[in-house]
C-alpha cells in the first residue's frame, strides 16, 4: 500500500480534493523508526509535518539532571503539533521525540503542508483539532504535576494509557520515564497499589484490579 493510500485511511486525508491529492502525492515521504529510536531531537529542524500511520511515539521532555518526563504522545492518524508550530513559526523543535513500538510515520514537506492548510478546510480542522488536543493534555499533566503527589500522577496513567484489557504494558523503568521520577519510587508505588488490590503486577505489565479505586485515589486530596 503506498504512502498515500495509508493516509487517506484517516478521516481528514480522506475529504481532499483530487488537486490536493496530487500535490500530497509529490511530496510525502515514509520513514521508519524502530522501537526506542529517536525520531526528532531538541533544537533539530523541522522539515514538514508529522503523522504517524502506525505505532507510536512519545514526546517527552529531558531535565539538566536526565530525568525524562512524558509531554505526550502522538498515536495512529495524529500529528504532532509541536512539530506544525515549529513549522509555521520557523522554530526549531523544542523536545524530544521517541518511539514507543516500531512505528511509521508520513513525513509531509512544509511547504505541501501549508498548501493544503490554505486549500482544504479538513487540514485546517485537524490542525486546530491536534492544537486543542495537547493544550487540554498539557493543563491536566500540569495539573497534576503542582496539586498531586507522585502517587496520584501514577494511578491517573494507569487509567489513561491502560488497554482496553485493563493492562499497561510497560516496564517500572518506563513508567518512571513518563512520570519524571526513578525506578525505585515507581516500585515501591506500585507495591502500595497492590497491597490494596488496585492493581496485579507482572514483568513489563500492570494489570488494573480495582478501576474505582484507582479513580478515588486520583481524586482524593489527601493521597
Amino acid at each position: 500500500m503506498s504512502t498515500l493510500a495509508e493516509l487517506q485511511r484517516f478521516e481528514p486525508f480522506r475529504s481532499l480534493s483530487e488537486a490536493s491529492r496530487a500535490v500530497l502525492a509529490r511530496g510525502l515521504v515514509q520513514a521508519e523508526c524502530p522501537r526506542a529510536g529517536m525520531a526528532l531531537h531538541k533544537g533539530q529542524p523541522v522539515s514538514g509535518a508529522y503523522v504517524v500511520l502506525s505505532g507510536r511515539l512519545r514526546v517527552f521532555a529531558l531535565a539538566p539532571n536526565g530525568t525524562e518526563a512524558t509531554l505526550y504522545f502522538i498515536d495512529p492518524g495524529e500529528t504532532c503539533v509541536l512539530a506544525l508550530n515549529c513549522l509555521f513559526n520557523d522554530l526549531l523543535y523544542p523536545a524530544w521525540v521517541q518511539a514507543e513500538a516500531n512505528t511509521t510515520i508520513a513525513l509531509i514537506p512544509g511547504a505541501v503542508y501549508r498548501t493544503l492548510f490554505e486549500r482544504e478546510p479538513a487540514i485546517q480542522n485537524l490542525t486546530v483539532h491536534t492544537l486543542s488536543t495537547l493544550v487540554f493534555r498539557l493543563m491536566s499533566e500540569l495539573e497534576l504535576v503542582h496539586s498531586s503527589h507522585h502517587r496520584q500522577r501514577l494511578a491517573n496513567f494507569i487509567l489513561i494509557q491502560a488497554a482496553a484489557d485493563g493492562v499497561l504494558r510497560m516496564t517500572q523503568q518506563q513508567l518512571a520515564q513518563h512520570l519524571g521520577t526513578t525506578r525505585e519510587v515507581i516500585a515501591r508505588l506500585l507495591q502500595e497499589f497492590v497491597g490494596k488490590g488496585l492493581v496485579d503486577t507482572r514483568r513489563g505489565a500492570v494489570t488494573i484490579r480495582d478501576l474505582f479505586g484507582l479513580r478515588r485515589l486520583v481524586t482524593d486530596a489527601s493521597a
